[in-house]
């Protein structure tokens, strides 16, 4: 597949390298604001993402992929998506490529992880477990260079023996990749073991594809003159840096570094802006404090439990009150053009009313869908029929419910699935003037009922057409809703 002439070049540059819990969007920003010319996002596993979903925030102006449990596995936005490459762990090339294609569009490039010797990556095959077995290196890379039209690259340490090594990086660049990023140590060591520049240099050397040289933390970089340094001691074509730049973001900044109270300010800044979690913002910014943790900020940091308690330690509250004040607006002017969208594409086959589910107001075991359902078997009527759309912006949810040929709803939207299906079946019990098994309608008699094995007659056969009658000649409006999301 054809590669879009705008991709990627790397060569002569400075890349924020992929750091596990590190790479987040927050920290990505921030390097590129001083600097660096890559971002790679932190390893994300194959499995993982083929079970999110790609959603369009609206508030936050990002594009999020989303997993069944509503975690956000994996954020980015407009402002670095030319810049941005999507690091995956995969040990399965069609996996590989489906996970790629989903996210193609949304990033700049896509790596695969061949380096990482932790035992969460190596445990399936990957990370540093793919260095063993060659031919499978070269099927996902191939895979990928031939199916998608962005630029590949992968990620690797060293093996035993500098032939080895220079073996698989040649088998490598005729999969056609764009660059190959070399961890200067075996997948044994670690960072306290020196960096073997004269590994990567022989390598580079020996090929004509970009190399990035990695690993140069703990022995070279300290500042920015340091990144030219190692890419001279190592003949590479561009530098990546992990670890100095987590303990620093503005080591990519050529007139030199922040003070530490700025780099914790802009950093958070962008952790509310853009919603990041406060467990991984606290962790990026014990990162960057390091020796200060044991002060008395340090500590407060520790136990803080939210984004708007590390705001307030690091003196920003009116910021975090501003900017979440900003959002919540932001998000209300959406739901609101939503709904004045839909109010403008009524149609008579939908009963609206404003109404929520709370189950504080209903027995144990006892609910309205429940309630609709037996009255639907007592009158012999076809069970309630429910479809449900998801709003993507924020992941909301609204659910219409057909009974006896006509569709009720709710105005409102709900945070899953069923608060909105029960919400559908309250608006249709309310039009019909029938009770809802609330606990100020003593309808715990609905529960014993259920359990014996016949129905009683029917008793008010006579009145059921009157009902539904009735309830066709109510006032109705159409809210036209998305085909079925296929969330159940």
């Amino acid at each position: 597949m054809t590669v879009n002439a705008t991709s990627l070049c790397f060569r002569n540059k400075v890349i924020l390298a992929p750091m596990v819990r590190v790479g987040t969007l927050p920290m990505r920003l921030l390097a590129l604001d001083y600097g660096a010319d890559i971002v790679y996002c932190e390893e994300l596993i194959d499995l993982k993402m083929l079970q999110c979903k790609r959603v369009v925030n609206e508030v936050l102006e990002t594009v999020d992929f989303v997993a069944p449990n509503e975690r956000v596995v994996f954020r980015t936005c407009e402002r670095e998506k030319d810049s941005v490459v999507f690091q995956m762990g995969t040990a399965d090339a069609e996996r590989a490529l489906a996970v790629a294609r989903l996210v193609e569009h949304d990033v700049a490039g896509i790596d695969v992880n061949m380096g990482c010797p932790k035992e969460y990556s190596t445990k399936g095959g990957m990370g540093a477990a793919l260095l063993s077995d060659p031919d499978k290196i070269e099927s996902i890379l191939t895979t990928l260079v031939q199916g998608i039209c962005k630029p590949v690259t992968c990620k690797i340490r060293i093996l035993p023996s500098t032939e080895e090594t220079i073996s698989l990086v040649k088998k490598i660049e005729k999969t056609g990749v764009a660059a190959i990023a070399v961890h200067g140590r075996k997948k044994e060591e670690r960072p306290q073991h020196p960096v073997r520049c004269d590994v990567i240099k022989a390598i580079s050397e020996a090929v004509s594809v970009p190399v990035i040289a990695n690993g140069g933390s703990h022995d070279f970089i300290k500042d920015y003159s340091d990144l030219r340094a190692f890419q001279e001691a190592t003949a590479t074509s561009s530098v990546m840096v992990a670890r100095a730049a987590m303990w620093n973001p503005s080591i990519f900044r050529k007139e030199g570094s922040r003070p530490l109270n700025d780099l914790i300010q802009e950093y958070i800044k962008y952790a509310v802006r853009y919603d990041n979690h406060y467990t991984n913002t606290k962790y990026c910014l014990c990162q960057m404090l390091r020796e200060q943790l044991e002060n008395a900020q340090g500590k407060k940091l520790h136990a803080a439990q939210s984004l708007q308690e590390i705001c307030e330690i690091f003196e920003m509250s009116n910021f975090y009150n501003e900017t979440s004040a900003l959002l919540e607006a932001k998000k209300v002017s959406l739901e609101t053009k939503d709904q004045d969208e839909d109010d403008q594409m009524e149609d008579v086959d939908v009963i609206k009313m404003a109404v929520k589910f709370d189950k504080r107001e209903y027995p144990p075991q006892i609910t309205p869908k429940m309630c609709l359902l037996e009255w639907c078997r007592k009158e012999k009527l076809l069970q309630p029929v429910y479809e449900t759309t998801e709003r993507p912006q924020d992941r909301l949810f609204r659910s219409v419910v057909t009974v006896a040929n006509q569709k009720y709803r709710s105005t409102f939207w709900e945070k899953s699935k069923k608060l909105a299906e029960q919400a559908a079946a309250i608006a249709c019990l309310r039009t019909l003037g029938l009770p809802e098994g609330k606990w100020s309608e003593e309808a715990s008699h609905l529960a014993n009922k259920r359990k014996r094995p016949d129905q009683e007659p029917l008793r008010n056969g006579d009145h059921r057409e009157e009902l539904v009658a009735g309830a066709s000649c109510k006032k109705a409006h159409l809210i036209p809703e998305a085909p079925d999301s296929g969330i159940s």
